[in-house]
């Protein structure tokens, strides 16, 4: 495990609240990022995860509490400036536009910071991608789609990346493949923070682990301690 200290803090959430219309989603949500980490949130389906990541870009209802990243409050900004902050969201329906080719979808996103991955880098982690650069988004299947989903907020420049369920429903090779993405983004200094329900996928590559439960974090700890919080994440999770 990693010493961090204060001064690598990326991302910083405390006592953060979203809500959908009417409907109250996070209670109060405290969890602190690193740079260069990958933090995973756990918890079953409706805990809150997925929101949080929303909220951390600024696309639920309504949000408050604060959100600091890299020392800038954004709890009152609006999406396209917290991008600029040098954040990349990948959704868990990934958003692929179906009538553009694979390049071209890769080429869409503006830059939003400098040092975004070149595209024949992009090609290089991910072959599949350059074999179908010319095949239209619908003609890809799921695990190219999501190599493209994430291929695509690489080239934004962005460092922190929130990645929503990038494994769910894809082939045990797409998956063994991502994995190796994110241990490669890893080794660049990326930090990424993973929502995942495939915990044999997430556990290996995290250095921590979030346990949410009904719109809070319930339990926060190392990679180190895994194996002494199993009996506390099956009785949450079921693993």
């Amino acid at each position: 495990m990693a010493d961090f200290s204060h001064d690598t803090e990326l991302l910083r959430i405390s006592n953060l609240h979203a809500w959908y219309g009417e409907s109250h989603i996070l209670h109060g949500v405290d969890l602190t990022v690193h740079k260069g980490e990958v933090v995973t949130l756990l918890g079953r389906n409706g805990a809150g995860r997925s929101t949080t990541v929303k909220s951390i870009m600024g696309l639920v209802g309504k949000r408050t509490g604060s959100i600091s990243i890299n020392g800038r409050e954004s709890i009152d900004m609006p999406p396209h400036q917290i991008a600029k902050l040098g954040l990349g969201y990948c959704p868990e329906e990934r958003g692929i536009f179906a009538s553009l080719s694979c390049e071209e979808n890769l080429l869409l996103p503006p830059v939003i910071a400098g040092g975004g991955m070149p595209i024949d880098e992009i090609y290089e982690m991910f072959p599949n991608l350059l074999e179908r650069r010319n095949s239209p988004g619908t003609r890809l299947s799921g695990g190219e789609q999501q190599m493209l989903a994430v291929g695509r907020i690489l080239r934004t420049g962005a460092k922190l990346l929130l990645l929503d369920e990038i494994s769910e429903g894809l082939a045990p090779v797409i998956v063994q493949a991502l994995a190796r993405m994110i241990r490669s983004l890893k080794a660049k200094g990326f930090t990424i923070i993973m929502v995942e329900q495939n915990f044999r996928f997430a556990a290996p590559l995290a250095d921590r682990f979030y346990v949410m439960e009904h719109g809070r974090i319930i339990e926060g700890f190392a990679a180190s301690e895994l194996k002494a919080k199993m009996p506390m994440l099956h009785e949450y999770l079921g693993v």
